[in-house]
C-alpha cells in the first residue's frame, strides 16, 4: 500500500499511514476548510487496509483540537476499525490528550463508549 504523509499546517493534522513501518497517526489541529475532501483519502486508506491488515493495528490521535466536522470523522474512522474487530483483527487506539485538556479527555472517552473498539489514554505535557 502506499504510504500516506501529510505535513500539518496551521489547520489540518499530520496524518501517517504507513503500513510497512506500522505507523498509524493523526496528530495536531484539525479544522479543514473542506473536512470531506480533506479526509477522503485517509477514510479510502484505512478502508482499503482494513481488508488486508497488519497482525496488529495500533492507531495513534493526537489531537490538540478539533472541530465538530472533524469529530464525524474520527467517528467513521473508529466505525472502520470496530468493523476489523468484529472480523478478528487486532486494533487499539491510542487517545493521547494533554494533561491539563479534560475536554479532548472527555472526547476521547466519549468516542470509546460509542465503538466497541479498546481505547488507551495517555496524558501528556505537550501535543504537536
Amino acid at each position: 500500500m502506499e504510504v500516506i504523509h501529510t505535513e500539518a499546517t496551521e489547520d489540518t493534522p499530520e496524518i501517517i499511514l504507513n503500513k510497512e513501518k506500522e505507523v498509524f497517526e493523526i496528530s495536531g489541529r484539525s479544522l479543514p476548510e473542506d473536512v470531506n475532501t480533506f479526509y477522503e483519502p485517509v477514510l479510502g486508506w484505512i478502508e482499503k487496509y482494513s481488508k488486508n491488515p497488519n497482525p496488529r493495528t495500533l492507531f495513534k490521535f493526537r489531537f490538540s483540537y478539533f472541530n465538530t466536522a472533524s469529530s464525524k470523522t474520527i467517528l467513521d474512522i473508529l466505525t472502520i476499525f470496530e468493523e476489523m474487530i468484529e472480523d478478528k483483527h487486532n486494533v487499539l487506539v491510542r487517545w493521547y490528550y494533554p494533561e491539563t485538556d479534560e475536554d479532548m479527555l472527555d472526547a476521547g472517552e466519549e468516542y470509546a463508549e460509542m465503538v466497541e473498539v479498546p481505547f488507551e489514554f495517555i496524558a501528556i505535557k505537550h501535543i504537536i
